[in-house]
């Protein structure tokens, strides 16, 4: 089984997007194909309106994936706040070619919203911020065949960029005050370390009810290997302080990359890796490899101020590979 995450970057239609659809196939397909992918979990769909139907459809999806092997391989995907529908931006989408048995969307389910009285906002609010989050984790259970089942668990954590405050923002990207914006700041790390800790809640009950289970995490972190996110998800024996929740861990397998092919995301100049598949202790025995497909990503700091619409992605996709006929440890 070859799984792979791959952050499509707001993949849209006009006008909402600068530029056609096929326009932007021409490079995210060939992308697509060197997946050569069982399973894809996609960050950044956006649903579009369709005449007659209630909520947003993924028509650009559609679109991308026509004529490709993709085109007909099981979907799940989340859905706007409202359950209607695709949301208006950023859904996650996860395709297999195995059947898929069970979809879970969580979002706030085993974690409720935080609250925080706002200090820089102008005028100050009289009562405390309710601290949510739109995305949710998207799982699905695939049918291996054989009576075997996979756990795969599609997300997007919140961008560290700092939240708008109330009269703290002289522009989109100028504030006000350097307290306005590190109030901003904490929001944004609040919401994404709720995401992290939401998923590992999900992960303990589900190894909870079966500790041999098949587990993967495939997304766009926005964190890297050694920032609080992944040390939630991961719940490494350093951390916890106890040997026998070891089986409870998770497995950062791009940690088997070499240090000069391990990032995802180029920003001014450094190399991130931001995107990430963890795996269960199970699924982690029948581990053959990684890649990451980062060979033509430009500098996404750098383009943001010189190219009009890029037509691909600036988060490089990440395969790992596994052997499920390996024979399950004594």
């Amino acid at each position: 089984m070859r799984l792979a995450t791959f952050n499509l970057e707001s993949l849209d239609l006009p006008p909402k997007a600068g530029m056609s659809l096929e326009d932007r196939a021409r490079v995210l397909r060939p992308d697509l194909e060197r997946l050569d992918a069982d399973v894809v979990c996609f960050q950044e769909v956006n649903g579009q309106k369709v005449a007659g139907e209630a909520g947003r459809q993924l028509v650009a999806l559609d679109q991308l994936l026509a004529g490709t092997r993709y085109a007909g391989y099981h979907r799940a995907a989340t859905l706007a706040l409202s359950g209607e529908g695709a949301a208006d931006v950023h859904n996650l989408v996860t395709l297999s070619r195995f059947p898929i048995v069970h979809v879970e969307r969580v979002r706030h389910d085993l974690l409720p919203p935080v609250t925080h009285r706002l200090q820089t906002a102008d005028p100050r609010p009289d009562a405390p911020l309710s601290v949510t989050f739109n995305r949710a984790l998207l799982a699905v259970d695939l049918d291996l065949g054989g009576g075997r089942v996979a756990t795969v668990i599609n997300l997007h954590l919140r961008a560290p960029l700092a939240t708008s405050v109330p009269g703290q923002k002289l522009s989109s990207f100028v504030w006000k005050s350097v307290g306005g914006w590190a109030e901003g700041y904490f929001l944004s790390s609040v919401r994404r370390t709720a995401q992290a800790l939401e998923l590992r809640l999900l992960v303990d009950r589900l190894l909870a009810a079966d500790p041999d289970r098949l587990i993967a995490v495939a997304g766009d972190f926005n964190a890297e290997d050694h920032e609080t996110p992944l040390k939630i998800a991961v719940g490494a024996e350093e951390d916890t302080g106890n040997g026998a929740l070891s089986a409870h861990s998770l497995i950062i397998l791009d940690r088997a990359l070499s240090a000069d092919r391990r990032w995802s995301v180029l920003h001014h100049g450094r190399p991130q890796m931001v995107d990430h598949i963890l795996a269960s202790r199970a699924l982690y025995g029948r581990f053959r490899g990684i890649e990451v497909h980062n060979e033509a990503l430009g500098d996404e700091a750098v383009a943001y101020g010189r190219v009009a619409n890029p037509p691909g992605s600036y988060h490089a996709a990440v395969v790992a590979e596994f052997d499920l006929d390996a024979a399950p440890g004594p």
